[in-house]
This record gives C-alpha cells, sequence and structure tokens, in this order.
C-alpha cells in the first residue's frame, strides 16, 4: 500500500493552520494546543519540541506518550470519511486531530471536545 503524503508532511506546517482555522472563530491557540495535548499525551513543552523539531506526522504519533483512552468516542466526517470507519490507525489519529480542531472551530465547549 503507497504511504500517503500527509504521513510524511511536517507537523509544524499543518500547525499553524490549525491555530488559524481556530482563531478565524473566535478560539486560542492555548485551545488548539490543548486539544492536541489531550489527544496525544504530550505536554506543551513536548508539543512544542516536536514543532521545533519539524518532526512529521508519522513521528509525531509516533513519538506520542499515549493516545487518549477516549480518542474512539471522537465520530463525525472529516474530509468526506467517516473517522469512526478508517482503517489505517496513523490516517484515523490524523483525522481524529483534524475533527477536534473542527469541533473547536465550530464553537462546541471544551469540555464536549474532550469528550467529558
Amino acid at each position: 500500500m503507497a504511504r500517503q503524503s500527509i504521513f510524511t508532511m511536517p507537523f509544524a506546517k499543518v500547525y499553524p493552520l490549525y491555530v488559524q482555522k481556530a482563531e478565524r472563530k473566535n478560539r486560542t491557540k492555548e485551545e488548539v494546543d490543548q486539544v492536541i495535548c489531550w489527544l496525544t499525551g504530550y505536554d506543551r513543552a513536548g508539543l512544542q519540541r516536536q514543532i521545533e523539531q519539524g518532526n512529521d506526522f508519522e513521528t509525531f504519533f509516533a513519538q506520542a506518550p499515549a493516545l487518549h483512552p477516549n480518542a474512539a468516542l471522537i465520530k463525525g466526517v472529516v474530509c468526506g470519511v467517516r473517522v469512526e470507519a478508517i482503517e489505517d490507525p496513523l490516517m484515523q489519529r490524523i483525522r481524529y486531530l483534524d475533527k477536534l480542531v473542527d469541533e473547536l472551530a465550530k464553537g462546541k465547549k471544551m469540555e464536549s471536545i474532550l469528550r467529558k
């Protein structure tokens, strides 16, 4: 199976786009960081290191301390595909992250986004 180009894309290249999307909807960089850290288990310093190192998505998720146990509760459609139906684990994690940022930008409450 061919590797997806998103897998080799530097996380640091996409991260500012997540922040811009959220800020356009009056959310903050700190909230984006919070949802990323919730999903991946990184603390803010670890997230910053990943950005500074320029790691690709594959490395970003491979080095993540722990995917949140409630990540499987993330449901919905991203790019026309149901995230819960994605078979490739890495692609599913990337789409989980996309979905969380989408929910943030749509104004959902943080408690709902973090599946509490």
